[in-house]
């Protein structure tokens, strides 16, 4: 795990947008998008669209159209890492 992951998910203890999560962890919004979907592959993150109550399976082809609007959240596995590490 990086350490820009570690930091996302230090802010994903609940449910956050993208727009919060790019505020929040200074990343810039290609930056952040590229760590997500790294993070999404690896099931560490779960993705939220078009509300934060609404799971999103992770498609790689579609999620650059859509990631302004997701709301994102850590999974148990990526709980679990961030707080073993």
């Amino acid at each position: 795990m990086t350490d820009a992951e570690f930091d996302i998910l230090d802010e994903l203890y609940f449910v956050t947008s993208f727009r919060d999560l790019q505020q929040r962890t200074s990343l810039g919004a290609n930056d952040l998008e590229q760590h997500l979907r790294d993070m999404l592959e690896q099931g560490l993150v779960r993705c939220f669209w078009p509300d934060p109550d609404t799971e999103l399976a992770y498609e790689p082809t579609s999620f650059g159209a859509v990631r302004q609007d997701c709301f994102f959240l850590a999974s148990k596995e990526g709980l679990l890492q961030h707080n073993t590490r």
